[in-house]
């Protein structure tokens, strides 16, 4: 079994490599590399609600066929350092990437579609920031980001990054250790983009 674990598998459309971590308990985990520069971004699956108030659905293809896209990934909706200074750069920020070249800018969270609705109000995000729920978390296990918040009460979330992508092809990856905030900022993403 444990050989089976370990072997190359593909997963969302890409190879990642899985290997198997007895822990000190004596259970077998696995455990997935994030993505990294050069990769395709997985499939993955969002909700998010339009202009109109309308749910609706849309695939990473969708969101990044033949587009430059800016995505990045916050812990969790209403936390403080994510509400106070992550997204807000990025909402300050959009003119300044849309002369950059960059189509969309988008918002991923491990939270429903009504919560990153209400947040991205809150935030007035508008029309300059798409706020995605990755509700399942199905996306962030996918690039291997998963950021487990159990004891805190929050569950199984996402790290924090930010990514540059262009047709699916991540090109720029800045990826926090944990919740950290120190290299995933929209300034930290203007000064890597091309």
């Amino acid at each position: 079994m444990l050989a089976n674990i370990c072997r190359q598998t593909r997963l969302a459309g890409r190879q990642m490599q899985r290997t198997a971590v007895r822990s000190s308990h004596g259970r077998v985990q696995v455990v997935t590399r994030a993505i990294a520069v050069g990769q395709k971004l997985p499939e993955g699956k969002f909700k998010y609600f339009d202009g109109e108030g309308q749910m609706r659905d849309v695939t990473t293809d969708e969101l990044c066929k033949g587009k430059k896209v800016v995505l990045f990934a916050v812990p969790g909706a209403f936390t403080p350092t994510c509400s106070l200074k992550h997204v807000p750069g990025f909402v300050d920020k959009a003119d300044e990437f849309k002369t950059k070249g960059v189509d969309t800018i988008a918002c991923v969270s491990v939270n429903d579609a009504f919560v990153m609705a209400a947040w991205g109000k809150d935030l007035k995000a508008g029309d300059k920031v798409l706020m995605l729920a990755d509700g399942n978390g199905q996306f962030t296990k996918a690039l291997g980001v998963e950021l487990d918040l159990v004891d805190k009460g929050l569950g199984l979330r996402s790290r924090r990054y930010s990514m540059y992508v262009e047709d699916g092809m991540v090109k720029v990856l800045h990826l926090e250790e944990g919740g950290a905030f120190t290299v995933s900022s929209a300034e930290d993403m203007l000064a890597s983009l091309p």
